[in-house]
């Protein structure tokens, strides 16, 4: 039986990992025998995955954390590294937005808000950055280890209203290309670098901006749907195959690649 999609006892870390993209994921990746950990700022949401993971027979861990407190990270990474012994996948799926870094209909871009709009470069990228270079260090040690970004519809084209998230975004594929020739260059093939883009999910992050209260569209949401091919928004598990291609040795031949997730949206022209 070919063992390319093998990920069987792997050690996965998961930024962002209590969301309900992170989630989803988590638990499908347990589900494939997996040893999840879960990275994240909500403690009790993070400790109802785990248990939620191993009820069902799989393993995983929570560790509270902050992306943007290397010294945090740091002391994550020796967690796992004292539990697991090595990390063979890192997810970078932590991120967000915030109001006022972006610009509504009756608002013109005078009215950003520098400060949170540097919040938003912050948490998405530079919370990315410090994950990657303190987990990077133990793959680097070992000769492997897979890295997925997070990156969004936002980078590939200026969308309305998101202007600090879709800099911050655009600004994680540019590092994934980047850091796809740094590790290969200098650390050897068996370190390999992606990102994935979804589409359009529900979060909590984006329910109120796509959805009412009674769960129709808002016109933003209805916009999207306009747009996507499949007419629809993405489930979370649907991510799922993606991801589990890129950290599996499947993808052993890829790097640098932004995989699109997103039932047609980018393609769509008219």
């Amino acid at each position: 039986m070919s063992k390319l999609f093998d990920i069987n006892n792997h050690v996965v870390v998961i930024t962002g990992g209590t969301g309900v993209l992170g989630r989803a994921i988590a638990k499908y990746l347990a589900g494939e025998g997996a040893i999840v950990v879960i990275l994240g700022r909500k403690k009790d949401v993070g400790e109802a995955i785990v248990a939620d993971i191993t009820q069902a027979g799989g393993e995983a861990c929570f560790l509270e954390t902050d992306v943007l407190n290397r010294e945090k990270v740091e002391l994550n990474c020796a967690d796992v590294l004292a539990r697991y012994g090595r990390v063979d996948a890192l997810l970078n799926a932590a991120g967000g937005n915030m109001p006022g870094a972006t610009i509504a209909p009756d608002k013109t871009f005078f009215d950003l808000d520098p400060s949170q709009f540097q919040t938003v470069l912050d948490l998405n990228l530079t919370g990315t950055v410090i994950p990657t270079q303190v987990f990077l260090s133990p793959m680097v040690e070992r000769g492997k280890g897979s890295i997925v970004n997070f990156s969004s519809m936002a980078a590939f084209r200026p969308m309305t209203r998101v202007c600090g998230y879709a800099a911050a975004k655009a600004g994680i594929s540019n590092f994934t290309a980047y850091m796809a020739t740094e590790c290969a260059r200098k650390f050897g093939e068996g370190i390999r670098v992606n990102a994935i883009a979804p589409g359009f999910f529900i979060t909590e992050q984006n329910r109120s901006l796509l959805t009412n209260p009674d769960g129709s569209y808002t016109q933003r949401g209805q916009d999207v749907i306009r747009q996507t091919p499949f007419g629809r928004m993405g489930q979370p598990e649907e991510l799922c195959g993606t991801i589990h291609y890129l950290i599996s040795d499947a993808s052993r031949f890829v790097t640098g690649t932004v995989a699109v997730v997103d039932g047609g949206f980018n393609v769509f022209a008219m």
